[in-house]
């Protein structure tokens, strides 16, 4: 108790300031107070979510505002440089999206769920999850110089089997970004092959990731022709990428 006592007097003195080799030095820690008070920020999940919370105008907010696209999935609504060059996080904005596993073999029944749950509905998506489903195992081989181009015996009817090249490489559209706007397609080396547990089938990306450019890209179009038509607000919002 004595040594706690004397601890808490000694934090109430003064602090004082030393010159030591033109440095400055205190002998008290010293912690330096804010100018501005900056608020908690909200989390959304859409974009829906965000437009309707700036239009309500619940919260006051500065003349000018920045609209952040940081990636596909993930914006936030930031303010200038404060008094103390700092900026408020006013709301960030993370998408639901589901898990996809992609570049890695999956047993063949979990890659059709996840082609026909989490993939957008197209004639390419069709035919992948076609051929998945119908090929037959042990009858996957490697052929050609290059050692990519592969075969399979599909079935196409009740008792009829052919050989099929398998598609590759194929574009697809994953949902990756935020549902409020157009997914983006890209290119995918598809594979299969034979295990001691049936076919596996994966989904390798092979665009180098330019499908997040261009998915930043839409929604931070779709943000500013949303926040164009806000002609009568006081704010100014300004969308980056």
């Amino acid at each position: 108790m004595i040594k706690e006592a004397l601890m808490y007097i000694v934090g109430l003195k003064e602090a004082k300031i030393y010159d030591i080799n033109e440095d400055k030095f205190t002998d008290k820690d010293l912690k330096r107070l804010d100018k501005s008070i900056r608020a908690d920020s909200i989390t959304m999940s859409t974009l829906t979510s965000l437009l309707d919370y700036i239009k309500s105008d619940t919260d006051s907010m500065a003349q000018k505002m920045i609209v952040h696209v940081l990636a596909p999935d993930k914006v936030q609504l930031i303010s200038m440089l404060d008094a103390d060059r700092e900026r408020e996080v006013l709301v960030s904005v993370q998408a639901n999206l589901p898990k996809i596993r992609l570049n890695e073999f999956i047993n063949q029944e979990e890659f059709i769920i996840m082609m026909q749950a989490q993939f957008v509905s197209d004639e390419e998506r069709k035919v992948v999850t076609a051929f998945a489903g119908n090929v037959e195992d042990r009858t996957i081989a490697n052929y050609g110089d290059d050692g990519v181009t592969q075969k399979a015996t599909v079935k196409t009817g009740l008792a009829s089997k052919e050989e099929f090249e398998v598609p590759n490489p194929v574009t697809l559209a994953p949902y990756r970004t935020f549902q409020e706007v157009q997914q983006i397609p890209s290119e995918f080396v598809f594979r299969m092959k034979s295990t001691d547990r049936g076919v596996s089938c994966a989904l390798f990306e092979a665009d180098g990731g330019a499908w997040r450019n261009a998915a930043v890209e839409a929604v931070a179009e779709f943000l500013k022709n949303q926040l164009a038509d806000m002609g009568g607000s006081q704010t100014e919002y300004t969308v980056i990428a």
